[in-house]
């Protein structure tokens, strides 16, 4: 009734269920390899992105000129009413644009945050204009040989969004962040004596 599995026959049933897990153990590394290489194109796009963000952080700022103030007579005392602040890109930097560019002015008499005129025309914004600049990207800076010059209008005592004019010897710290997070500072001080001048180098 029955006929006996002979030696053979049960070789070759043993031979395709090897065969069966070999295909299934292929398979498997087959879609383990696709989703690590899908994972370390991921992570190498991720890394490439943030490093270009650091390097821009990092790089992508102004660097000062020259920074100088206008003299003006405010009830008989000689002040600056102006501050001009001469920039050009910091070696190494990429396109800065300074319509984008926020100011931090750390002053005798309080912080300002002042910002572009021709983003926001509040009170407290600054201006700019063109020094030298070949292809007329003002006030974008995208050449080592660009200067533009940026104007910080100041204003008498009480004024809650200009800082105020600057006397003999004050001192002022001057925080220049582009749109990529770079950071520029800059620090100048009043001569002690402004008399009979009508600029001055700071």
């Amino acid at each position: 009734m029955f006929e006996a599995i002979t030696d053979e026959e049960e070789r070759g049933q043993v031979g395709i269920g090897t065969l069966i897990v070999f295909i299934a153990m292929v398979l498997v590394a087959a879609i383990a390899a696709g989703v690590l290489i899908n994972t370390a194109g991921f992570l190498q796009s991720t890394a490439q992105e943030t490093g270009e963000q650091s390097a821009s952080q990092v790089s992508d700022r102004v660097q000062e000129v020259v920074t100088t103030g206008n003299v003006t007579v405010d009830n008989g005392s000689e002040v600056i009413d102006y501050v001009n602040v001469t920039v050009t890109l910091a070696p190494g930097a990429g396109e800065v644009d300074l319509e984008n560019t926020t100011a931090t002015w750390v002053g005798p008499k309080g912080t300002y945050t002042l910002t572009n005129a021709s983003v926001d025309t509040g009170d407290g914004d600054f201006t700019t204009d063109i020094v030298k600049d070949s292809d007329d990207s003002a006030p974008v800076l995208n050449d080592p040989d660009d200067r533009v010059l940026m104007v910080f209008e100041l204003s008498a005592s009480g004024n809650a969004d200009k800082p105020d004019y600057l006397q003999e010897g004050d001192e002022v710290t001057l925080k220049l962040n582009t749109k990529s997070g770079a950071t520029t500072t800059i620090r100048f001080a009043v001569p002690d004596s402004l008399g009979n001048k009508q600029a001055v180098e700071l």
